[in-house]
């Protein structure tokens, strides 16, 4: 693999290899059209891409080539609206960097401050931060920003939606004013444009087309489960299939060790892989998921990236991804090179919203199905042994040893009783009805209508025709399906069907007002 495209952008040989070795091939679109410019230096940029395009490896490929090393003093600052993110960001540049020596850092709320600033008074070049913590270490003067040479401010629509923007405008005041800027956000609301105008210096926007989010060769599924539950669903998804060849996809990296570990104990050819697991561990884990050695990998998003294997069967959301983006992301890994392949993911009725969600938005229709039964299994591999068994016979593949052999059995013993022998010498364990325990279906009542409250009233200037327009827009569901409107002063209330009601919530559930989320489901009413 030659990586032509790559090296036609400017990028160092350095960054070419790590490149290599995590299997990427070519460059997105935000890549091609990023990369030069920021390995230019020359002006600020503007990248209006959705989640999932490539985002960090487009600004992430420049700094690492563009930095220092041992540097005294942070030389980049990227600003991301949650402590998932920053953590996927940190993880990703610290794959890519290869063997330049450049240390990065994540830094958000919810982990020992006491840390973050032994770590910050090491030393540190690449600072990736939400926020709130970042003015935290601003103020307490444990992060020093006037020797910043880049300032990313990545998913900056989030920002605004998650009430940071105040937050945001806080950072680039304490940032020098030159510095190279780079903001990356799926949408252009006014407030983002006004931050580019006041802070930025002269800049370039780059649009990247929204990409087709829909999959026509993976036929997807979807199990309704409790979490106590899914592992064992599992196993009964790879038992039900000759060959399974297929990626699991966990959130964490405590879950891949879990589950990689307990496929292992059962038999399975399996092997975990996430931000931890070390550059060359890593390549020998994706050599043999290749080679069909390991036959399944279970992996976090972030190390999955730049996996390049076609002919997978399978993909296994053990969990739901964040976003409609990393949902196709994954699912995209199955139905390449004319196969058909099978997306299965695992829901939890907490997770239902999010699956509705990510149906909406991805435009693509998940089908809700059922776990094979366990006599429905065991009927399946008694059908393999059998075939396997017929097409020794019918291919003459018996060679004179096995049938000398054979024969002596024979001689001493009822044949029908002589194979009943053989078959639970080989099978019995596999065939054993206990290896599965019972899985009850988690019910999800998906029927009636909802009553939603909305924190936006008369005093909003909202009127029932605009409280409808609003909702529809940012939730892009029918009008239709928006009964019982009612504006009063300072709020209003909606009535829609379950599963309307919850796309709403899943869209509306990051825009608040104070602590609480503009629309959440409204309080029973009283019966006097």
């Amino acid at each position: 693999m030659e990586l032509t495209k790559f090296k036609e952008l400017g990028l160092s040989e350095n960054i070419l290899k790590a490149l290599k070795k995590k299997g990427f091939e070519e460059p997105t679109p935000i890549q091609e059209k990023t990369i030069p410019l920021l390995l230019k230096g020359e002006i600020d940029i503007i990248g209006q891409a959705q989640t999932g395009t490539g985002k960090t490896a487009a600004f992430g490929l420049p700094l690492i080539d563009r930095l220092e090393e041992k540097s005294k003093s942070v030389q980049a600052l990227v600003l991301a609206p949650t402590r998932e993110l920053a953590i996927q960001v940190a993880e990703e540049i610290n794959s890519l960097k290869g063997n330049k020596k450049l240390v990065v850092a994540p830094i958000y709320g919810g982990q020992s401050i006491e840390g973050q600033i032994s770590k910050l008074r090491r030393g540190v070049d690449i600072v990736v931060g939400t926020p709130g913590r970042v003015i935290d270490h601003i103020n307490r003067k444990t992060l020093k920003l006037e020797n910043i040479k880049y300032f990313i401010l990545d998913e900056a629509d989030e920002m605004l939606n998650m009430g940071f923007i105040d937050d945001v405008k806080l950072v680039f005041e304490k940032a020098p004013a030159e510095k190279k800027v780079l903001l990356f956000s799926a949408t252009m609301p006014r407030e983002i444009l006004n931050i580019a105008k006041k802070y930025m210096n002269k800049y370039e926007v780059i649009a990247v087309k929204k990409q087709d989010l829909t999959t026509s060769l993976t036929e997807q599924i979807y199990f309704e489960l409790n979490e106590r539950d899914k592992f064992d669903a599992l196993c009964r998804i790879i038992d039900v299939e000759r060959e399974f060849y297929g990626v699991v996809f966990c959130r964490t990296k405590l879950d891949v060790d879990r589950v990689a570990s307990k496929l292992s104990d059962r038999g399975y050819y399996a092997e975990g892989l996430h931000g931890d697991v070390s550059q060359a561990q890593r390549e020998r884990t994706l050599n043999k998921f290749k080679k069909k050695k390991t036959m399944i990998l279970v992996a976090t998003d972030v190390a999955a990236r730049g996996l390049d294997v076609n002919n997978l069967s399978h993909v296994i959301n053990y969990a739901l991804p964040q976003d409609p983006e990393s949902y196709i992301h994954r699912i995209g890994r199955t139905g390449r090179a004319g196969k058909e392949g099978t997306a299965i993911t695992f829901v939890t009725p907490s997770e239902y919203r999010k699956l509705l969600f990510i149906q909406k938005v991805a435009n693509t229709k998940i089908k809700k199905s059922k776990l094979p039964k366990v006599s429905d299994i065991l009927q399946i591999k008694k059908e393999r042994i059998k075939s396997d068994i017929l097409d020794i016979l019918e291919n003459d593949k018996i060679g004179d040893k096995e049938i000398e052999f054979a024969k002596e059995i024979m001689g001493e013993k009822d044949p029908l009783a002589v194979i009943a022998s053989i078959l639970k010498l080989s099978f019995s364990e596999e065939l054993e009805d206990n290896n599965y325990k019972e899985i009850r279906e988690a019910k999800i009542d998906t029927s009636g209508k909802v009553r939603l409250f909305v924190a936006l009233g008369k005093k909003d200037n909202m009127t029932l025709k605009s409280l409808v327009d609003y909702i529809i827009e940012n939730a892009k569901v029918s009008s239709r399906k928006i009964r019982e409107v009612k504006v009063f002063e300072n709020f209003s209330f909606i009535t829609v069907p379950f599963e309307e009601a919850e796309i709403i919530l899943e869209v509306f559930k990051r825009n608040k007002r104070g602590r609480r989320s503009i629309i959440e489901r409204a309080k029973e009413r009283k019966r006097k």
